[in-house]
């Protein structure tokens, strides 16, 4: 059961000091208002967070969906008790509205983000959820739903291609199945993606035309404006028919980075190649001899608007790295680059495959 939802060696090794307490592992599979829902050798259950877990945790570090979590088993009918969460590989997050990190999803191997073709796809919202994507140390793959919809699919296409960084970009309609093979093959058996994206994009739809059955609530889309309303109001992890994982998200109207350094250079590597040969080292892109950024805005080979999103993103970084401790800065900004390098070559590797 557990290797069908990712189980491994190296999540073994983890566990190991806890096998002789009577402990079992688990990963969490849904998250309601007080419980969580498990999947363990022996099935499903719900959990609730041990105390000490509980008052110990650091900033999001309680368990969320996607984790691998130690737990004690339930008795007396009661639920079991979450003593500790294996450390993540990655972790999509995002800056809450009162500035609070909030772990949207732990482990995921690939992060779907989702755009709709309904209307002219927003290219400066991909940019964001890509940078928010590399960041999290899973590979982004980017899907255009709705393409029936679109009057001009390949144009749009081509548009999110040119603001990708190198992601893939799969065109998809949950009506006709138009890309669903080709989303299918990239979540192999054990694998974990993530469905990102705004209210509205069709990320519950798309998830039950790869399950085969309505089992996800689905909404309509307001037709003045195309935005949907947060019908999806959990975040529950699927096993899909034939192996792979699905993890299923409520639609996000912001997303506010956090810790988004490694996942900018990633998501604007064109514009880091071309600061990189800048006459200047420090640079600053505004007029200094020189300078191959402005070369190429002024002849037309890097996008106003992109640039402009670029330097948005960026200024937000820095605000919020200023805001937080600087030793547990740097902790976590090591941290992040080896799960990025990691990624990436994992990346790398399953391309030359």
């Amino acid at each position: 059961m557990l290797q069908d939802y990712g189980w491994s060696e190296r999540l073994q090794h983890q566990f190991a000091p806890f096998a002789a307490q009577g402990l079992v592992p688990a990963r969490v599979i849904a998250q309601h208002r007080d419980r969580l829902g498990l999947i363990t050798e022996a099935g499903e259950t719900s959990a609730e967070v041990a105390g000490r877990l509980a008052f110990e945790a650091r900033e999001g570090e309680l368990p969320c969906v996607g984790d691998w979590i130690v737990a004690q088993p339930p008795q007396a009918g009661g639920p079991a008790l979450v003593r500790a969460v294996l450390a993540r590989r990655t972790a999509f997050t995002r800056r809450g509205p009162m500035g609070e990190l909030q772990v949207v999803a732990a482990n995921a191997d690939l992060a779907f983000v989702v755009l709709s073709l309904e209307t002219a796809p927003n290219l400066r919202r991909l940019e964001r959820y890509l940078t928010a994507a590399w960041a999290s140390g899973a590979n982004p793959i980017v899907l255009l739903t709705k393409a029936d919809l679109s009057p001009d699919p390949a144009a749009a296409t081509a548009a999110a291609r040119r603001s990708a960084a190198g992601a893939p970009v799969i065109p998809i309609s949950s009506l006709t199945g138009e890309g669903l093979e080709a989303m299918r093959v990239q979540l192999e058996p054990g694998l974990t993606g993530v469905l990102v994206g705004a209210s509205g994009a069709g990320k519950s739809t798309l998830a039950n035309a790869l399950l085969g059955e309505a089992r996800l609530a689905v909404g309509e889309v307001r037709a003045d404006d195309s935005r949907g309303r947060h019908t999806t109001t959990r975040r529950e992890l699927i096993l899909l028919p034939g192996g792979g994982l699905l993890l299923d998200t409520p639609g996000m109207r912001e997303l506010a980075l956090d810790d988004a350094g490694e996942g900018l250079a990633s998501a604007f590597d064109d514009i880091e190649a071309l600061a990189s040969q800048c006459r200047f080292s420090d640079c600053a892109h505004e007029g200094e001899p020189g300078c191959a950024v402005r070369a190429a805005l002024e002849a037309g080979d890097l996008d106003t608007g992109r640039w402009r999103s670029f330097q948005k993103l960026r200024r937000e970084a820095a605000h919020q790295a200023a805001q937080e401790d600087p030793l547990l800065r740097e902790e976590r900004r090591k941290r992040w680059i080896a799960i990025h390098k990691a990624s990436r070559a994992r990346y790398r590797a399953r391309e030359r495959d």
